[in-house]
């Protein structure tokens, strides 16, 4: 291939370098307003009365709303969220008043002349007591709410969803099993932390047309949930998302749109823009959710797991719209990327007084794998066997069954594993820096499927122009993943021309074709494919037109450098260029007009699976496995760990752009790491105690690793080119690796992370004073 596979440069890199590029909050309008919310200082709490009269007297206030003017509940899987409150604050930051003032400074003083009358209320901080009998209800209308039938809500409880998986006879294959290992784990509430804050610009025309500026994933997911919350129709409401300064998750959904929304409709003609700080975005913007996981495992002598059962209880925070499906993916992978004949879990979502809890990097895969990988680590020591070996013993291969049930066709998992067990040569060990520190390695399996609906459809629109140069339309958006490269790749290749003649739009749904959102690493595979199936359109009119203007049938022309040429005859040949329009005839007529490819995608035969046992034969339309190896030194004075490198592999499917693959690999491994050894949301009585970078630690240059990336390509047939996502799936196995790589070095197993110096050191001189 000419194009594909190779590491174009990307087509936003100029722009980006050079600052050219403009982020929502470098818009600029004339007559604009500026918002600003007051929010709950309490994490539970009545709101018995607020009042707005002096805010809205104060001199260059435009307009006061509370969550009386809009009371209609939204939310993406469950309708579960008002965009300013309603009757109670069920968090503390939640907001509860906006206002709109001609500048921002005036708005943030109209604030403090807003008095809200509060009754405190008992609140749930802890998924396992929320979940008790008599528990305080954070949603005591649970059962009036709507919801995606998939889900399972237990209206007066705390419980949002209920997710079951019952394969096979899990209770007889426990009594059966030689030895039953149980171990539980917990992983806190993290930030996804950006480099750009959420931002957004909302403004109401006079006919009734709502337009929306808005750091963005997903542009028709917002549009959509706009609509229904304000009930405004689809055709008056636009969504436009100009770049995104990164995302992660956090952008997948609505969060500051819906306070900008009802502003605008009592402002017409006023355009408002509403700017998340830094210490906004850590804990108004969704986090991800905190982890409580049980994994109990029955094996046999020869290292054979026969039966899982897993609990997981999933801290939601105030409104699980996301939450609950964030429960379900993981209840469906809770096998891990293991062949077990039984399996029975319990993965459930809980609503507590904690910030939103939304979709993060690998969608509940990192948190569940810290404990499936570190509970398969200490199954092979207590079998003597080691940690490759126990998952040589385990691990999928083609024919094997996933947790649901469902055959796998393709698994490049071993591959995987051999490569980064040589790569990281896990049998030898090196020496340490200093006496007083100490080396171990460790290894860790991950997998992950695209956590979506069995409908999720994406769309492309290809327009040729009269130079032979083309226009690309789609609504999937790049937030630094590459992606807008890779689809002009892919277009490049289908048309072969090249990719500096192609120029991308994105992000407008008025202007650019359907994409239900921009998660679960389905960009590459899903998108593409709609990308692949408009170039293969446009292609087929040209080939139309060309068999007329050449005389050649259509099957022995083939697309070639901006030329349709005569496979037999390659001195026949038109350019692209003199078709763009339509075929010209020399009487002076002409037919066809434009070349617009269309192109549509939808995964194929994904079916629901069965809602008691959680059982389907495709309920997912691909897996993606992958291994991660690790080296790490450990200071016995400090506790301080230091990744010195790793080693990952995976199985994409296709390499689409080497370059951009390994960043994507490359962000993913340091994103991990940062969650396994620094990141952690501290929360005490639902607040948040360290809202900012001075006490939020992230990976800096200075603690990057030597990396060694490797890829299998066991083709996807439904993929683009036989593509399959991995940005995600980069990131599961991270975590665990270094668990287990710090166990190998110290002996000491840690079970919650962060995996700090202060949690290392304790454990280290707990050993200390046993000896």
């Amino acid at each position: 291939m000419k194009f594909v596979g190779k590491s174009v440069k990307r087509v936003d890199g100029i722009k980006k370098v050079t600052g050219a590029l403009k982020y929502v909050d470098d818009i600029k309008m004339s007559r604009m307003l500026y918002a600003a919310v007051k929010r709950s200082p309490h994490p539970h709490a009545r709101i018995v009365k607020i009042d707005i009269d002096k805010a809205l007297a104060y001199k260059g206030v435009k307009d006061v709303i509370t969550g009386e003017h809009f009371e209609k509940r939204g939310g993406l899987y469950l309708e579960d969220k008002n965009f300013l409150a309603v009757g109670k604050a069920r968090y503390r930051g939640e907001a509860v008043v906006a206002v709109a003032a001609i500048s921002e400074e005036i708005a943030q003083r109209a604030l403090k002349l807003i008095d809200v009358e509060y009754e405190v209320l008992p609140a749930v901080t802890n998924a396992k007591e929320g979940m008790k009998p008599g528990s305080p209800l954070v949603h005591p209308d649970l059962g009036d709410y709507k919801w995606v039938p998939v889900f399972y809500p237990k209206p007066g409880s705390n419980i949002s969803n209920h997710y079951t998986l019952r394969k096979g006879d899990a209770p007889q294959a426990f009594e059966n099993a030689d030895y039953t290992v149980e171990n539980k784990f917990y992983v806190p509430h993290v930030q996804h932390v950006p480099i750009e804050p959420h931002t957004a610009i909302a403004q109401m025309d006079l006919d009734g047309t709502c337009t929306i500026w808005a750091s963005c994933q997903s542009p028709y997911a917002v549009r959509q949930a706009l609509s229904e919350a304000f009930d405004i129709p689809l055709n008056k409401l636009r969504v436009l998302s100009p770049a995104v300064g990164g995302g992660f998750g956090s952008k997948a959904g609505t969060t500051l749109e819906g306070i900008l929304v009802p502003l605008a409709k009592r402002n017409p003609g006023r355009p408002i823009k509403l700017t998340y700080s830094r210490e906004d975005e850590f804990q108004n913007a969704y986090v991800r959710q905190g982890l409580h996981a049980t994994i109990k495992t029955g094996v046999n002598k020869d290292g054979k797991i026969i039966a899982v059962q897993n609990e997981f209880i999933w801290d939601g925070g105030a409104y699980n719209e996301y939450g609950v499906n964030i429960a379900k993916a993981a209840g469906y992978a809770s096998a891990g990327p293991y062949d077990i004949e039984n399996v029975w879990t319990d993965s459930y979502c809980v609503y507590t007084n904690h910030p939103v809890g939304g979709p993060y990097r690998g969608f509940g895969m990192c948190e569940i794998h810290f404990g499936i990988e570190q509970n398969l680590d200490i199954i092979a020591e207590k079998l003597g066997i080691s940690p490759v070996d126990i998952r040589r013993i385990n691990g999928m291969k083609p024919g094997g069954t996933t947790g649901t049930g469902e055959v796998v066709s393709q698994s490049g998992l071993q591959e995987c594993l051999e490569q980064v067990s040589i790569d990281i040569k896990l049998n030898e060990k090196s020496k340490p820096s200093k006496p007083n520190k100490v080396r171990g390695k460790g290894i860790a399996c991950g997998w992950k499927a695209p956590s979506m609906p069995n409908n999720a459809a994406s769309s492309a629109i290809i327009k040729l122009n009269e130079d032979g140069s083309a226009h690309l339309l789609v609504s999937a958006q790049d937030i630094g993943q590459g992606s807008d490269t890779v689809m002009t790749q892919i277009a490049a290749e289908v048309l072969s021309i090249s990719p500096e003649k192609i120029t991308i739009k994105t992000g407008d749904t008025d202007h650019t074709p359907y994409e239900w959102q921009t998660v679960a690493s389905r960009i590459t595979y899903s998108a593409g494919r709609a990308v692949v199936e408009a170039a293969k359109d446009a292609r087929d009119q040209l080939l139309e037109l060309s068999q007329i203007k050449l005389g050649v049938y259509k099957r022995d022309l083939e697309l070639k450098d901006g030329y349709v040429v005569s496979k037999i005859y390659p001195d026949k040949k038109v350019a692209i260029a003199d078709l763009a329009i339509g075929l010209n005839f020399d009487d002076g007529s002409a037919i066809h007009g434009p070349i617009i490819g269309r192109g549509s995608f939808i995964p194929p035969n994904i079916r629901n699976a069965d809602k008691k046992t959680g059982l389907g034969d495709h309920p997912v339309v691909f897996w993606t496995y992958g291994v991660q190896g690790v080296e790490v030194e450990v200071d016995l004075e400090t506790g301080q760990t230091k990744v010195l490198k790793v080693a990952s592999c995976f199985d994409v499917g296709k390499v689409m752009n080497p370059q951009l693959l390994e960043g994507q690999i490359e962000g993913a491994i340091v994103q991990g790491m940062g969650t396994a050894l620094f990141e952690e949301l501290m929360l005490k009585d639902g607040k948040v105690m360290n809202p900012s970078f001075v006490d939020y630690k992230i990976p800096t240059a200075d603690d990057m690793p030597e990396m060694i990336i490797k890829f299998v390509e066991n083709p996807e047939e439904t993929g683009p080119f036989g593509a399959r996502g991995v940005a995600e799936p980069a990131m599961v196995p991270s975590a665990p690796a270094i668990a287990n790589a710090i166990y190998d070095a110290t002996g000491i197993r840690l079970n919650t992370m962060p995996l700090t110096a202060e949690k290392v050191l304790t454990a280290i001189k707990a050993i200390q004073k046993k000896d």
